[in-house]
């Protein structure tokens, strides 16, 4: 009964300060990071049961890192494949040989000096993903660059736990059976979801409920391997996740293990709140101070000068190291592991998750704010895109061109009104961040644009002064404001079109000056209601209606298959 009392308290507590910190528009995992230092041994004492605090933080890594697994397509990573092979594996060795020099210039052991360079190299896989899930910005270029980056990071993680028993007694046969271990479970997982997994959930998707278990057995099976080729089971459950994540089915079992997910993101950042000792903790703090530094500051701004070099604009390489700026996940499975192994001691485990919760915390509020922190700074490191002149964004644009209509975003609405646009005759031009879709309408010769129109450099290409019509179906708040102004003040009789999720904003756009607020449920509403009202009397024009939903639905699916 206590662990069911335990994980009651620890939901009970998350769910208040989270409710508190979502009306006042704080990031949730803070939130929950607090509310395990308040109830933890630290706080209150209210949960001390340091064992079961341990069994939730890894069953929740474990779990979550299955999730992380299973939301990687890496046929969304071809474009940005090979950069993140070789900008993530440079990142990760610089940082790497930065983190020791550090160490050795703040004191620490040997050992210590080898871990502390792992804990600087690798950021949170599963803190990033949540994050950018959350912001609907995995799609994007610099989202699946990320992805890229986490991946290669993840695979260096996995090298160096099969590498920790070798510090003391390093001998290159047990290195290598290490790696030869950590390569065959790789195999068994290439086999399962190549051979295996295809013909098995190809049944289990008949049924929702055996859909849902065959997922969690993949997730256990995995992380019980895992553990037999010395790895850890997060090891093992991120592997499984991945074996999944190319099936045809990945979407439905996303869905349907998604509150599990986020049930157990929350045990996982309230243990690990929980799991804080502050021993000494005034002797440390110039210690936490500089490597906060390095992480939140040095790392983003390493990154960014690698991803310039690479080819990539400023916007897109800073959202990615900003994103990027934190430790990992597996840095404290790392760190544990070696206090297993008595290479570092119970107070080197404290600084790493101090170090974890400081930078997690600050990542948060860096990606919430991550446009806002690129206006402030863009001018400051523009001279960065000068470092590689080969551009990687792609557009189809004739500089010489005029169109009367700019369309922000493509996918789903954008899609239907490109097609009345075109029935119309009206030259327009595509702006998106989605390299899909701006790869797919490069191909269709369609005028586009990759860019956010939050950035106002994007806008400046747009020729507003000259159009008739803008239209955004992205119902981003900010985006859509600095829109609307811009437009006002170079082009007073243009029509502006924008989309919001909610009446408050919408009301707003509208003081703000916009001809027309989309809002896509009560769009959906209304046009139902049209069609029953047009059915009520002729039950032939459902049926047509059907045959060329269903047309335009298969059109969609085949011609466009980025469209979801």
């Amino acid at each position: 009964m206590n662990i069911f009392f335990d994980i009651g308290l620890i939901i009970i507590f998350a769910t208040i300060l989270g409710y508190i910190g979502k009306k006042l528009k704080q990031p949730l995992i803070p939130i929950y990071i607090l509310a395990g230092l308040i109830i933890g041994p630290v706080g209150f004492g209210i949960i001390t049961d340091t064992e079961t605090i341990r069994t939730l933080a890894e069953v929740g890594i474990a779990f979550l890192l299955f999730m992380v697994g299973l939301e990687l397509e890496f046929k969304k990573l071809k474009d940005v494949g090979v950069a993140s092979v070789i900008g993530g594996s440079i990142q990760i060795l610089i940082m790497f040989f930065i983190g020791m020099v550090l160490a050795f210039w703040l004191g620490f052991a040997r050992e210590q000096i080898i871990y502390l360079g792992l804990i600087v190299s690798f950021s949170s896989t599963m803190v990033v993903i949540k994050l950018l899930s959350d912001k609907e910005e995995l799609d994007t270029l610099h989202g699946r660059i990320i992805i890229g980056i986490l991946l290669m990071e993840d695979l260096f993680a996995i090298i160096a736990l099969t590498s920790l028993q070798t510090i003391n007694n390093f001998t290159f046969i047990f290195f290598a059976a290490a790696i030869l271990k950590g390569f065959g479970l790789l195999v068994i997982a290439f086999i399962a979801s190549k051979y295996l997994f295809p013909q098995i959930f190809k049944i289990g998707a008949k049924s929702t409920e055996m859909l849902f278990l065959l997922s969690i057995t993949t997730c256990f099976a995995f992380g019980i391997i895992s553990t037999y080729f010395g790895f850890s089971i997060a090891i093992g459950a991120f592997i499984g996740g991945i074996t999944l994540a190319n099936l045809p089915y990945n979407t439905e079992i996303a869905s349907r293990v998604k509150s599990l997910r986020d049930f157990f993101s929350t045990l996982f950042f309230v243990s690990l709140g929980m799991e804080l000792v502050l021993t000494n903790i005034s002797h440390w703090i110039p210690t936490l101070i500089v490597l906060t530094l390095l992480i939140v500051v040095f790392k983003p701004l390493l990154i960014t000068i690698i991803w310039c070099i690479t080819g990539y604009k400023r916007k897109t390489a800073l959202l990615t190291g900003i994103s990027l700026a934190q430790t990992s996940e597996f840095s404290l499975i790392i760190v544990a592991q070696g206090v297993i192994l008595g290479h570092v001691s119970q107070d080197f485990m404290s600084i790493a998750t101090i170090l974890a919760i400081i930078t997690i915390s600050i990542t948060t509020y860096l990606i919430k704010f991550d446009d806002q922190i690129y206006e402030k700074i863009k001018n400051k490191i523009k001279f960065f895109e000068k470092l590689n002149k080969n551009k990687k964004e792609v557009n189809y644009i004739n500089k010489n061109s005029e169109h009367t209509v700019v369309l922000i975003g493509y996918d789903r609405i954008g899609y239907s009104i490109a097609r009345t646009l075109e029935k119309l005759k009206k030259d327009y031009l595509v702006v998106d961040f989605n390299p899909d879709i701006i790869k797919n309408l490069v191909k269709e010769k369609t005028p586009c644009i990759y860019g956010d129109f939050g950035d106002i450099e994007i806008l400046e290409k747009l020729k507003l002064k000259h159009v008739e019509m803008v239209i955004s179906t992205i119902p981003t708040m900010n985006a859509n404001e600095l829109l609307i102004n811009k437009i006002k003040e170079v082009n007073k009789t243009a029509t502006i079109i924008v989309t919001s999720l909610t009446i408050d904003d919408s009301l707003e756009l509208y003081k703000l000056g916009a001809d027309y607020v989309i809002i896509p449920h009560l769009l959906g509403g209304n046009h139902v209601s049209i069609l029953l009202e047009d059915i009520s009397t002729n039950i032939d024009k459902l049926i047509e209606t059907k045959i060329n939903h269903l047309r335009e639905l298969r059109f969609r699916k085949e011609i466009h298959p980025y469209h979801k």
